[in-house]
């Protein structure tokens, strides 16, 4: 799993302003930036193909708690 300071590293290097932001919408930012679906945290999790996703074991575990 991806560190809050990590994501938040990675988020700063891309331009993406962190401040009081959640990890969760620091990596839909992050997705956007790129260009990618967001869909970090969403319901897509139960037919999620993106098996190289950095942020799928995230995603499968966050919606595991829900």
């Amino acid at each position: 799993m991806a560190k809050y300071n990590e994501i938040q590293k990675m988020a700063k290097n891309m331009g993406i302003n962190t401040f009081q932001m959640k990890k969760k919408d620091m990596i839909l930012a992050i997705q956007r930036a790129e260009n990618n679906m967001e869909c970090f945290g969403t319901s897509r999790v139960e037919y999620c193909q993106e098996l190289s996703c950095l942020w799928r074991d995230d995603c499968i575990s966050l919606n595991e708690t829900n």
